[in-house]
């Protein structure tokens, strides 16, 4: 509750009737002179007051209502109306305020009063001794009262100080909240004691001390000095103005008297006190805003970080199942070794820290969900192709791919094994039929057929069962031919040598035969001339020739 009639007691002075009664005595007395001057004295003190507060009233209600248009330059006249006061009010709470009543006939205007001071009882705002007839007419001590009593609830009651505990304390005078604010604004300023809101401004420095603690860019402190009050006010004054953009309600020589106005003084502070209130709440907005849109801004750094590794893994992936799906495997035992080795080293190597990166990510998108739902923010779900179950299906298609590539090289590495063996079979086979078709050649190269017929019969007897081995053979040479078909259907890493092997037992074996055939028909040339000369020999009676000879001429002649 704010009583306004507490609020009247240094707004005008009235004479104590006791000292006026004794100051009519003394009159009558002779001592009237004396105590007449310092009644005309104290009376224009308060006059004096009086005037200092309608100045900063009124500049104080000017700079509330710049914003509406409205400018006021005599406090007793333009607040009649009642119009002037609904719109303070509105200004200074907020609030939507019942439509003043037009016109401008007196009713009317206390219509518009009673409406101001209805919503200030609703505010729990007593007013005592105060009705609307006292401001329509024009009444200035009670203007001044009712407008003191405003800025003292709507202005320094609202004055909520910091402990430095870093707690939000509000006090119960606000008088005492405001004063206890400019002294932890001002503590440790030279020459700067704020003990009350009269003596403590005097000479300017508590005011720059009040701009210097929250702006020590605009003003140079340690330049001021106690001896210069009017310089010292007028800077504070000039600062506020320009560069803060708080209305001068004071001048210094309001302010640079024995005893300066504390009403006065108190409107004029309590506008530093809501200007650097409201710098303060927006730096702490401007704070939070600026974590949100960091944390904001990291989220995103986070999503493009999951997005850019979901991409670069899903593009390894696919790489690696291409790689892995390639049927282009080595065609020898130590080719397919390296690529199982090439192989091992992928499983052992490679593919861990994927799948490290797989599990990284999983929790990733888990923490940037959390994360954005803790700011408040709209979750974030990934598109289709780059969701956690997307990078799961892939990564089960790579477990498949590598699966088959292992049994491919392993089946390879058996059929190249077994190709080797092969090989050496092949080799060891060809060997030996090389050696045997080179004795082979060797033995029907000669031509010991004896000197007689039946030396001739007994080698065609013998060169018949040379025939039949050799004929016999064949089919071992058959076998070496088919190995090496089967080596070149296989693809076998040196089939060249391998055919040029094929060949060559071939070639021995032709030239075999050829030996053969060229014997047999040498032989069986030898057989008939043995034949014809026996039979020549017979049918020649009384020949004197020996058997012996008759061969040995045979011999001759074949």
């Amino acid at each position: 509750m704010v009583e306004l009639q507490n609020n009247f007691k240094g707004i005008h002075w009235e004479p104590d009737p006791a000292q006026i009664t004794d100051g009519e005595d003394d009159f009558e007395s002779g001592n009237s002179t004396s105590k007449l001057f310092e009644r005309s004295r104290i009376k224009a003190l308060a006059e004096e007051r009086e005037n200092v507060q309608k100045k900063t009233f009124t500049k104080w209600l000017n700079a509330h209502l710049n914003q509406d248009g409205i400018k006021i330059d005599d406090l007793y006249i333009d607040l009649r109306d009642g119009k002037t006061l609904l719109k303070l009010l509105e200004a200074l709470t907020g609030e939507r305020l019942p439509r003043p009543t037009k016109g401008k006939m007196r009713i009317h205007c206390l219509e518009n009063v009673d409406k101001a001071l209805g919503f200030l009882t609703e505010q729990c705002v007593h007013l005592e001794n105060l009705g609307a007839h006292d401001i329509v007419d024009g009444n200035g001590r009670l203007t001044l009262g009712l407008l003191w009593t405003v800025i003292l609830r709507f202005q320094i009651q609202d004055v909520v100080v910091d402990r430095p505990d870093g707690a939000m304390t509000e006090t119960r005078q606000a008088k005492d909240a405001l004063l206890l604010w400019c002294q932890m604004k001002t503590a440790g300023y030279n020459n700067v004691n704020v003990r009350n809101f009269t003596t403590s401004w005097r000479d300017g420095l508590a005011f720059n001390a009040l701009i210097h603690k929250h702006r020590p860019d605009l003003i140079d402190y340690n330049t001021l000095s106690k001896a210069q009050p009017v310089e010292n006010l007028q800077n504070a004054f000039q600062v506020a103005e320009d560069r803060l953009g708080l209305a001068q309600l004071l001048d210094p020589e309001d302010v640079n008297v024995e005893h300066p106005d504390e009403k006065s003084v108190m409107t004029y502070v309590v506008t530093y006190y809501h200007y650097f209130s409201k710098v303060k709440e927006e730096t702490v907005q401007a704070k939070r805003l600026k974590k949100v849109l960091a944390e904001a801004e990291h989220s995103d750094d986070l999503i493009a970080q999951y997005e850019k590794l979901t991409s670069d893994l899903l593009d390894w992936i696919e790489q690696t199942i291409e790689l892995l799906n390639d049927r282009t495997l080595a065609n020898s035992v130590s080719g397919v070794q390296a690529q199982l080795q090439s192989f091992s080293n992928y499983r052992t190597v490679e593919k861990p820290p994927k799948f490290t990166e797989k599990g990284n990510l999983e929790i990733q998108l888990f923490t940037i969900q959390q994360k954005m739902r803790a700011n408040n923010q709209r979750p974030y779900f990934p598109k289709e192709e780059k969701m956690v179950s997307e990078i799961n299906k892939a990564w089960e298609r790579l477990e498949k791919a590598e699966h088959a590539r292992e049994i491919a090289l392993r089946d390879e590495l058996i059929r190249q094994e077994k190709l080797e063996q092969l090989a050496a079979r092949f080799d060891r086979k060809a060997g030996m039929r090389e050696t045997w078709l080179a004795e082979n050649q060797r033995l029907v190269s000669q031509d010991n057929f004896g000197h007689d017929l039946p030396a001739v019969e007994a080698a065609t007897k013998k060169h018949e069962a040379i025939e039949t081995d050799i004929f016999a053979y064949e089919e071992r040479v058959n076998a070496v031919v088919r190995v090496a078909a089967e080596l070149e259907s296989e693809n076998y890493r040196d089939t060249d040598r391998i055919l040029a092997r094929k060949d060559n037992v071939l070639r021995l074996w032709e030239q075999l035969l050829d030996l053969l055939r060229a014997r047999r028909m040498r032989l069986d040339l030898t057989l008939q001339v043995h034949k014809i000369y026996r039979k020549s020999c017979t049918c020649l009676t009384g020949s004197r020739s020996s058997p012996s000879a008759c061969s040995l001429r045979s011999t001759a002649a074949i």
